[in-house]
């Protein structure tokens, strides 16, 4: 005879509140990461104009914020271990802080490049910082829609981004002209981050510290108090203290289990299949989308200023999308999410890949008329769905659960390097791709990417959902 499962206590409700706001403030992280990706696209042919550029220069000032992002990812989560979490948030503030100042006023294209690199290195400790404090500070039913947030402050971000250049642009009469206080409106861009990158940084200095770091370092009464804030009268905190005191001792039991190498190619498989997560994430092509949307818009028929508004539109749906990940992740599961959207993103590019076989012209200079030119805008939309969807966010919440205990911040950070390092890659390569073949083998390379994590999570990704982080030790060496 079954039981019907009772509904949480008012105290339990109340934690459970508490969580979903430390998960939050946590996420202002990933608000940053989404809004630094995406600022510099207003900004872009301002400072190409005013530096006197060569385009190969201008790509590099572009890119080189995803090379500090890939340095920040692989030190943050090595920091995080040193310093706890919550300092190692401080510090990746106080970098977007002072680099997006720096950037407003840089003079040339070298310290402007370098100025970027600095915020590349705050974004890629707070794109490993906070997936990781949610997972140890969310209750088990809940790590999933919690982890989610992190996706969704992304795009959020990159609304934002879109939405406060179209608006400084539109007010200047150009990212050129003049705005305020004898400063262009491509640098008011750069210094509109101080805002977020400021309250990031106070809210990291409120938030509590995670209870797995607090006592991994013999903190238990701080570990102990946070434990109960978050997960309410209705579990066992001691029992939970336990649990995590014997998972940190299995690992301190032999040196290697704390270290991230192992018998595949020098790493532990469950590293492996870290990084091959976040290097599909990337492979598929999505800041394609985003970086270099407008030319897609505008070889459908769009005018420069209906494809701006086109791409926000997207923006707006890649966050639309997020929500459905948040309601289905801890019903549905990782698993079927993830396959699901690899189906619907292979399709997707695949007919994208088969419309630009219409298309007239070359390079940046195509065009697509009649069904073909529909077909490539609401495929490119169908692709937009999926992955906002599916590989967006729980990427995220793979990377900040999946791994043990002691090795889950570094692990997380080396995941998050080689996701950094594979958008560089997607997003240098994809120019000169389309100037030598045109759009068809860029987005039928995508769509091949996209078919193979599927086979991928059908054979490699283990299930997560419901599972205490203790017992993830387990988990990471069996299949799913």
């Amino acid at each position: 005879m079954s039981t019907t499962p009772s509904a949480p206590s008012v105290g339990a409700r109340s934690a459970h509140r508490k969580a979903t706001a430390l998960a939050i403030a946590a996420a202002v992280g990933g608000f940053l990461f989404g809004f630094d990706s995406s600022v510099i696209n207003g900004a872009v042919n301002a400072i190409e104009g005013q530096f006197s550029l060569h385009p190969s220069v201008t790509g590099i000032v572009v890119a080189i914020a995803l090379l500090g992002c890939a340095l920040g990812a692989w030190s943050g989560g090595r920091l995080a271990d040193r310093w706890g979490r919550t300092r190692v948030m401080v510090l990746g503030a106080i970098l977007f802080f002072v680099s997006s100042i720096l950037s407003a006023i840089a003079f040339s294209a070298w310290d402007l490049g370098l100025w970027r690199f600095m915020a590349g290195v705050g974004i890629g400790i707070a794109s490993v910082i906070a997936p990781a404090y949610i997972a140890e500070i969310a209750p088990a039913a809940m790590r999933g829609r919690l982890g989610s947030l992190q996706q969704l402050a992304i795009t959020v971000g990159i609304f934002a981004a879109l939405l406060s250049d179209q608006l400084l642009a539109e007010s200047a009469g150009g990212a050129s002209n003049v705005l305020w206080l004898g400063w262009e409106a491509w640098r008011w861009m750069f210094l509109v981050a101080v805002v977020p990158a400021a309250v990031y940084g106070i809210l990291a200095l409120r938030i509590p510290e995670s209870p797995r770091y607090l006592a991994a370092n013999g903190r238990d009464d701080d570990a102990r108090a946070v434990l109960t804030s978050v997960l309410g009268p209705d579990e066992d905190v001691d029992d939970r203290l336990v649990q995590i005191h014997r998972s940190i001792a299995i690992d301190e039991a032999n040196a290697a289990q704390a270290s991230l190498r192992g018998s595949t190619l020098g790493l532990k498989p469950i590293v492996w299949v870290g990084i091959l997560l976040s290097v599909f994430q990337q492979f598929v092509g999505i800041n394609v989308i985003f970086y270099y949307s407008t030319t897609l818009w505008q070889a459908v028929g769009f005018d420069e200023s209906r494809a701006f508004l086109v791409s926000t539109i997207t923006a707006v749906t890649n966050v639309a999308v997020t929500f459905i990940a948040i309601a289905l992740i801890d019903k549905v599961g990782r698993r079927p999410l993830l396959l699901i959207g690899s189906a619907g993103m292979t399709v997707s590019l695949g007919l994208m890949a088969l419309a630009f076989t219409q298309a007239t012209g070359s390079g940046s200079d195509i065009s697509l008329s009649g069904p073909w030119g529909v077909t490539a805008l609401v495929c490119a939309n169908a692709f937009v769905v999926f992955f906002g969807a599916s590989w967006g966010p729980l990427v995220w919440v793979l990377l900040g659960e999946m791994f043990p205990n002691r090795i889950r911040a570094a692990a997380l950070g080396v995941a998050a390097a080689m996701q950094w390092i594979a958008n560089f890659a997607i997003t240098m390569t994809f120019p000169p791709m389309l100037s030598a073949f045109g759009a068809t083998v860029p987005y039928l390379m995508y769509a091949g990417f996209a078919a193979l994590s599927f086979f991928f999570v059908l054979t490699k990704v283990p299930e997560t959902k419901g599972m205490e982080l203790e017992d993830m030790s387990e988990k990471s060496r069996t299949k799913p």
